[in-house]
Protein backbone atom coordinates (compact mmCIF):
# COMPACT_ATOMS: atom_id res chain seq x y z
CA UNK A 1 0.00 0.00 0.00
CA UNK A 2 1.35 3.31 -1.13
CA UNK A 3 1.05 6.43 0.80
CA UNK A 4 0.76 9.85 -0.60
CA UNK A 5 0.36 12.97 1.39
CA UNK A 6 -0.60 16.02 -0.95
CA UNK A 7 0.46 19.63 0.25
CA UNK A 8 2.81 22.25 0.68
CA UNK A 9 6.08 21.97 1.93
CA UNK A 10 5.89 24.79 4.55
CA UNK A 11 2.37 24.88 5.71
CA UNK A 12 1.63 23.88 9.46
CA UNK A 13 -1.09 21.62 9.25
CA UNK A 14 1.40 19.40 7.20
CA UNK A 15 4.00 19.36 9.34
CA UNK A 16 2.04 18.41 11.67
CA UNK A 17 0.50 15.57 9.38
CA UNK A 18 4.08 14.76 8.43
CA UNK A 19 5.13 14.45 12.15
CA UNK A 20 2.81 12.51 13.29
CA UNK A 21 3.22 10.09 9.79
CA UNK A 22 6.93 10.21 11.01
CA UNK A 23 6.63 9.37 14.52
CA UNK A 24 4.70 6.34 14.30
CA UNK A 25 6.96 5.25 11.56
CA UNK A 26 4.67 5.37 8.34
CA UNK A 27 6.43 5.29 5.06
CA UNK A 28 5.32 7.94 2.98
CA UNK A 29 5.79 9.77 -0.57
CA UNK A 30 5.26 13.84 -0.12
CA UNK A 31 3.69 15.46 -2.81
CA UNK A 32 4.57 19.13 -3.46
CA UNK A 33 2.13 21.15 -4.79
CA UNK A 34 4.33 24.18 -5.74
CA UNK A 35 6.90 21.79 -7.37
CA UNK A 36 4.97 19.48 -8.94
CA UNK A 37 1.44 20.73 -9.43
CA UNK A 38 -1.48 18.34 -9.44
CA UNK A 39 -2.87 17.13 -12.17
CA UNK A 40 -6.93 17.68 -13.41
CA UNK A 41 -7.89 14.12 -13.19
CA UNK A 42 -6.58 13.42 -9.49
CA UNK A 43 -8.37 16.68 -8.31
CA UNK A 44 -11.42 15.73 -10.31
CA UNK A 45 -11.47 12.38 -8.27
CA UNK A 46 -11.01 14.14 -5.15
CA UNK A 47 -13.96 16.80 -5.64
CA UNK A 48 -16.03 13.67 -7.08
CA UNK A 49 -15.23 11.42 -4.58
CA UNK A 50 -15.32 14.33 -1.31
CA UNK A 51 -17.15 16.82 -3.08
CA UNK A 52 -15.35 19.82 -4.23
CA UNK A 53 -16.06 21.94 -1.20
CA UNK A 54 -14.75 19.65 1.31
CA UNK A 55 -11.55 19.71 -1.14
CA UNK A 56 -11.16 23.78 -1.27
CA UNK A 57 -10.08 25.66 1.58
CA UNK A 58 -11.89 28.13 1.91
CA UNK A 59 -10.34 29.84 4.77
CA UNK A 60 -6.92 30.03 3.16
CA UNK A 61 -5.18 33.48 2.29
CA UNK A 62 -5.44 32.69 -1.10
CA UNK A 63 -9.31 32.18 -1.19
CA UNK A 64 -9.93 35.35 0.75
CA UNK A 65 -7.63 37.50 -1.70
CA UNK A 66 -9.88 36.29 -4.95
CA UNK A 67 -11.86 39.15 -6.30
CA UNK A 68 -15.35 39.00 -4.80
CA UNK A 69 -17.09 37.94 -8.46
CA UNK A 70 -14.42 34.85 -8.36
CA UNK A 71 -15.56 33.00 -5.00
CA UNK A 72 -19.53 33.69 -6.41
CA UNK A 73 -21.41 31.17 -7.56
CA UNK A 74 -18.96 28.50 -7.25
CA UNK A 75 -19.46 25.34 -8.65
CA UNK A 76 -17.19 22.24 -9.00
CA UNK A 77 -16.17 23.17 -12.49
CA UNK A 78 -15.43 26.29 -11.19
CA UNK A 79 -13.54 25.46 -8.06
CA UNK A 80 -11.22 22.88 -9.54
CA UNK A 81 -10.08 25.68 -12.12
CA UNK A 82 -9.22 27.79 -9.00
CA UNK A 83 -7.09 25.43 -7.73
CA UNK A 84 -5.80 24.00 -10.93
CA UNK A 85 -4.32 27.33 -11.21
CA UNK A 86 -3.57 27.92 -7.74
CA UNK A 87 -3.29 24.77 -5.72
CA UNK A 88 -3.02 26.66 -2.54
CA UNK A 89 -6.09 26.55 -2.71
CA UNK A 90 -6.46 23.20 -1.88
CA UNK A 91 -7.01 21.38 1.25
CA UNK A 92 -4.17 20.64 2.99
CA UNK A 93 -3.16 17.95 3.67
CA UNK A 94 -4.66 15.49 1.12
CA UNK A 95 -3.69 11.67 2.25
CA UNK A 96 -3.82 9.05 -0.06
CA UNK A 97 -3.60 5.80 1.68
CA UNK A 98 -4.61 3.10 -1.09
CA UNK A 99 -7.96 4.08 -2.37
CA UNK A 100 -8.79 6.01 1.21
CA UNK A 101 -8.66 9.93 1.29
CA UNK A 102 -8.33 11.87 4.35
CA UNK A 103 -8.67 16.08 3.77
CA UNK A 104 -6.95 17.56 6.49
CA UNK A 105 -5.44 16.57 9.66
CA UNK A 106 -6.73 15.84 12.99
CA UNK A 107 -5.11 13.08 15.15
CA UNK A 108 -8.11 11.15 15.51
CA UNK A 109 -8.51 10.78 11.45
CA UNK A 110 -5.16 9.40 11.17
CA UNK A 111 -5.74 7.34 14.27
CA UNK A 112 -8.67 5.99 12.18
CA UNK A 113 -7.03 5.40 9.21
CA UNK A 114 -3.41 3.79 10.81
CA UNK A 115 -4.24 2.60 13.77
CA UNK A 116 -2.39 3.98 16.93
Amino acid sequence: MTVTIYGIKNCDTMKKARSWLDGRGTAYRFHDYKAEGVDRARLERWCAELGWEAVLNRAGTTFRKLDDAEKQELTAERAIALMLKQPSMIKRPVLENGSQLVVGFKPELYEAEFGA
